[in-house]
């Protein structure tokens, strides 16, 4: 399946049609993590990320469940959970 972010010189092209609802998509551009999802009503969230810490860890991630991991740990580790 072909991954529905990707970027090219224009800029950040995102494929809502190719994302399933609920599933969380990462993307490195322009030294930021967007996080991106689709809910179950099918509205396209995005969520931008500068922390250098987060962006770098991210980028040196394997795989998807690995991202995932990093924020779960970051959102415990400064209290953010509501």
């Amino acid at each position: 399946m072909t991954y529905p972010v990707s970027s090219d010189d224009n800029g950040l092209n995102i494929k809502p049609e190719l994302m399933e609802k609920e599933k969380l998509y990462h993307y490195v551009f322009k030294n930021k993590v967007l996080l991106l999802f689709k809910d179950s009503q099918d509205f396209l969230n995005c969520y931008e990320i500068e922390e250098e810490d987060l962006v770098n860890q991210v980028k040196n991630s394997k795989n998807d469940d690995e991202v995932e991991k990093i924020f779960e740990e970051y959102i415990q580790r400064e209290n953010l959970k509501n």
